[in-house]
């Protein structure tokens, strides 16, 4: 792969700037352009309920959000948008409405009547999604595209005419059979499908629109977004349309958090999002301070930073489009080996080691694995070459990182240190270059927070891109809370799968049962199983196809009502939901991959 090759989804891996679009208008809010990347969030409650909706959308924009979105599953339903409008603006509140739309171009006629803008799934709007297999001809793939355009042209009439915005939306796990069946389960797949839609818009002289490319997976996520951007890039400079960043079933905690900061993060740190949502199985009022810190820990590292170029631009050592490990020599370390194919390992200071050596037995899987100052890792400011010579011409492969006090962006400076670096060398990521001074127990929630979302986005970032073989977190002063990020980065970038994994999604108005809560009494059941992927789906609008890559599925079929799926096939269908959970854990036990959970160690 050449260099021009690689840096067509960014114009500098080594030094952020930001991607300039277009800006489309949502009522009074501009998304893209100089304008600041915004926050967005989804009602939970049932569009139905117009009281409920207004002030929970009231609530939302007094956190800060900036545009809220509300589903309309059809078009009854989306009726209502006037009266959930009608109060919001009644109270004095001008936050922008989106209308969610999945499977309805009705409701989708009716709801752009009422709001400022109308988000499209391209995968499932008058398109097939039954997942079936069937060999398309050129005349079939072309007749299926002009039925699709023919329900959708009439909303891009109606957005024209009454000024309304739209979010073309793909999702990773809705992507329609025609699709599946010429591009596949790919983040081509997803960028091909929102581009039929695109072309049918532009084609009408509608151009207030953004692109979406959103999946549970990190990995995927990122690759599609840089491969749209990529595409948009190709097909010329009027295709500058902004994005709106997301990871779907992000789920809850801290996992929910880290998994949005890999995915968003890492793009936010490219130059890539104009709006983001983070999408968390809690309250949406919770979801606010999340983005607006993720978005301002960004935005503050890219101040800070300087710049990783030095004369040409080094040969890029990544495929930015497909996941593949960089290849190391493996090492054995502290008698823990690394790199070469290895698990990779979190490293920690002496101090925190020390700081948790009387309790390693009671850390369960958070244990520390490498001590750093006994690791013999050359540490090295990857723009000077003569430093990088010298490594590169030493016999043996040695474990190398960053110099604390390197003044790049961790992304930058680990991407230029790993084109400049002999692939054989392993290399320890670091999530900043100035630690955490001093021993805590606990830091302030505000400041693990912050801790969080920046490892997550930087070592994040790194892993999904092939990049690192150890870890080490150093601005979180606790032992505990640093060992805890490190391991859930690692989950969460699925590079090392510790723990058992949930894909859960938010709450919104077609969720059928209540997510928090079942989602909590999932996890005390199965919580032990190490390595199983277990999606929690509110509904059907993602269902099958967001849990591709789970190994079961606890899906609402209807009110009070719960399907059971295997990966994508459904399996048991219309449990009553005081029984479910009971019925999945069976369902595991039958494929064999449930264990009884270990004895608590003695305190």
């Amino acid at each position: 792969m050449t260099s021009t090759q690689a840096l067509r989804y960014c114009p500098d891996l080594y030094h952020y700037q930001r991607r300039e679009t277009r800006v489309c208008q949502v009522g009074h809010v501009g998304i893209g352009g100089s304008n600041p990347v915004r926050v967005q969030s989804m009602l939970t409650s049932d569009t139905r309920d117009a009281a409920a909706c207004v002030k929970e959308a009231l609530a939302l924009a007094s956190a800060g959000c900036e545009i809220v979105r509300v589903t309309a599953q059809t078009r009854v339903i989306a009726e209502n948008l006037q009266h959930i409008r009608d109060g919001i603006r009644a109270a004095g509140c001008d936050v922008p409405l989106v209308a969610d739309i999945h499977f309805k171009p009705d409701a989708a006629m009716e709801a752009v009547k009422w709001v400022e803008k109308v988000r499209v799934n391209p995968g499932n709007y008058a398109d097939k999604k039954k997942f079936a297999v069937k060999e398309y001809t050129d005349a079939e793939y072309a007749e299926e595209v002009a039925y699709m355009e023919s329900q959708f042209v009439p909303l891009v009439e109606e957005c024209i005419r009454l000024k309304r915005a739209m979010r073309i939306g793909t999702n990773h796990g809705s992507l329609s059979d025609r699709i599946m069946n010429r591009w596949g389960d790919t983040p081509l797949g997803m960028v091909e499908s929102a581009l039929e839609f695109a072309r049918i818009a532009r084609a009408n002289g509608f151009h207030n629109f953004i692109f979406s490319m959103k999946a549970s997976n990190p990995k995927v996520m990122i690759e599609a977004y840089r491969l749209l951007v990529a595409k948009l890039n190709e097909l010329g400079g009027d295709w500058n349309y902004p994005l709106h960043l997301g990871v779907t079933e992000a789920g809850d905690g801290e996992d929910g958090r880290i998994k949005s900061a890999v995915g968003i993060g890492s793009l936010l740190a490219d130059g890539i999002g104009d709006t983001v949502r983070v999408s968390l199985t809690e309250d949406a009022i919770h979801e606010i301070p999340v983005a607006r810190a993720l978005i301002a820990s960004v935005n503050e590292q890219a101040r800070e930073a300087g710049s990783g170029r030095t004369g040409g631009a080094p040969p890029v050592c990544y495929d930015p489009f497909s996941y593949a490990r960089r290849a190391s020599e493996r090492l054995v370390v502290g008698g823990v080996e690394l790199g070469g194919g290895a698990m990779v390992p979190v490293v920690t200071s002496r101090a925190k080691w020390d700081a948790v050596a009387h309790k390693l037995d009671k850390l369960g899987d958070y244990k520390p694995e490498i001590v750093l100052e006994e690791s013999g890792v050359v540490a090295v400011d990857p723009r000077d070459d003569d430093a990088v010579a010298g490594i590169n011409a030493s016999a043996a492969a040695r474990l190398v990182t960053v110099a604390d006090g390197t003044r790049l962006h961790p992304i930058h400076a680990f991407r230029l240190l790993a084109a400049k670096l002999q692939a054989r060398h392993p290399i320890l990521l670091k999530d900043t270059f100035a630690p955490a001074t001093g021993i805590v127990e606990s830091s302030g929630e505000t400041d693990f927070v912050r801790s969080l979302l920046r490892a997550a986005t930087n070592l994040g970032a790194l892993l999904c891109d092939g990049i690192g073989d150890a870890v080490i977190v150093q601005g979180e002063a606790a032992p505990g809370q640093s060992l805890r990020i490190s391991y859930n980065v690692l989950q969460a970038a699925g590079v090392r799968i510790f723990k058992t994994d949930y894909v859960a999604c938010p709450s919104c108005g077609r969720t059928l049962f209540n997510l928090q809560q079942t989602t909590q009494k999932i996890r005390a059941s199965t919580g032990h199983l190490k390595g199983v992927r277990i999606a929690v789906m509110g509904c059907i609008v993602n269902g099958p196809g967001e849990m591709a890559d789970a190994d079961f599925g606890y899906v609402g079929g209807a009110p009070g009502k719960i399907n059971l799926y295997v990966g994508k096939t459904a399996v048991k269908f219309n449990i009553p939901e005081e029984e479910a959970v009971e019925r999945l854990v069976d369902l595991i036990k039958e494929h064999g991959r449930w264990f009884d959970a270990p004895e608590p160690a003695a305190v």
